[in-house]
């Protein structure tokens, strides 16, 4: 029977790095569901669509195909219909887009099986907003990743820094609180850790301590 892990948090938690690393470290499948709520948001953004406009994204998911695969380098990528979006789906904008296609009924459906369908066959490390209480519910481990929204945006700060893209600390920490308060007051599967969840706070470590953390909860707990 396969194990499943889920790992939610706020933006800027470091679920996804921390997740794919652990999952590295356990042999587990890491599943980014973030990545492909950014893929949804991606591509109403390239449509020229309004985030908030329901209607038009809703018609747009009979035409589009999003899936997780693994590229010659054995890296987990996120296609849009056959292309390797990636690179492209990590920008503030695309971050609101994401968080604004989230709160859509018909988009969670839309990726609901594709992620339960990868955690029935496989091991794996699932993360995102709403994991341990909607997409896995009777998950093995539920984990709830967090840090302060100061930590998380200079994270994500120096992380745009080494990608070349030019940002200030101010506006970061704006976008951080901005998505905090967007996933926690949505309607549908708003931002909250599952009432079994375990809270890892990961303010005061770096990637590699918060990372050992991690791993120490869920091999106490597997």
């Amino acid at each position: 029977m396969s194990i499943a892990i889920a790992i939610d948090g706020p933006a800027g938690a470091g679920k996804s790095s921390l997740s794919k690393a652990v999952a590295k470290e356990l042999s587990f499948i890491y599943v980014d569901t973030g990545a492909l709520y950014r893929t949804i948001g991606l591509s109403a953004l390239r449509k020229g669509f309004d985030k908030n406009d329901t209607e038009q994204i809703v018609e747009m998911l009979n035409g589009i195909d999003v899936n997780l695969a693994f590229n010659d380098e054995g890296t987990q990528i996120v296609l849009l219909n056959g292309e390797d979006v990636s690179s492209y789906i990590r920008t503030p904008e695309v971050s609101m887009f994401a968080s604004s296609v989230s709160a859509i009924p018909e988009v969670r459906g839309f990726l609901l099986d594709l992620q339960r369908g990868m955690a029935k066959k496989n091991n794996v490390i699932m993360d995102g907003r709403d994991i341990g209480t909607v997409v896995l519910p009777q998950a093995k481990i539920k984990i709830f990743l967090t840090a302060s929204p100061e930590t998380r945006a200079m994270r994500r700060y120096k992380e745009n820094l080494e990608k070349g893209i030019n940002c200030k600390y101010e506006d970061v920490l704006k976008d951080v609180n901005d998505r905090d308060f967007a996933d926690s007051h949505r309607e549908i599967a708003p931002l909250k850790p599952a009432k079994d969840s375990i809270i890892v706070d990961t303010s005061e470590y770096d990637f590699e301590g918060s990372k050992q953390l991690l791993l120490k909860v869920i091999k106490e707990n597997m």
